[in-house]
């Protein structure tokens, strides 16, 4: 398996947990930490472009990927130091908490392979 395939399987792992906890969230306990859940809900759908950016072929396809690891590299550094920084306004984690530190940091490590392997796959075509 070649590193393409295994980010477009990790990626598409997050992307069904990060929907799927962001859905229950929202549907049953929206309250109690809006902007924790809706940040859970928005890295979902990052991660899903991702998915597809690095999954489909075309230029289309890997801007869609370059965009979706960029946003998602600035949203889990912004998201980690806000959290850390101001806890009260993240009563609950999301995804990006902590530098994802309760995915055992893999939310900051996979956007830099993700954009390590969009440049390297750009030099050889």
């Amino acid at each position: 398996m070649g590193l393409g395939r295994a980010l477009v399987a990790l990626y598409a792992v997050f992307a069904v947990a990060a929907v799927s906890r962001a859905g229950v969230q929202i549907a049953t306990d929206f309250e109690a930490a809006p902007l924790a859940y809706l940040l859970s809900a928005f890295s979902g759908v990052v991660y899903v472009l991702a998915t597809l950016g690095l999954a489909r072929t075309g230029a289309r396809w890997r801007r869609v990927a370059w965009a979706a690891c960029s946003v998602e590299l600035v949203g889990v550094i912004t998201v980690g130091f806000l959290s850390l920084a101001d806890p009260q306004a993240f009563p609950d984690s999301t995804v990006w908490s902590g530098f994802g530190s309760g995915y055992v940091y893999v939310p900051l490590v996979l956007p830099v392979l993700g954009l390590v392997y969009l440049r390297r796959e750009s030099r050889r075509r």
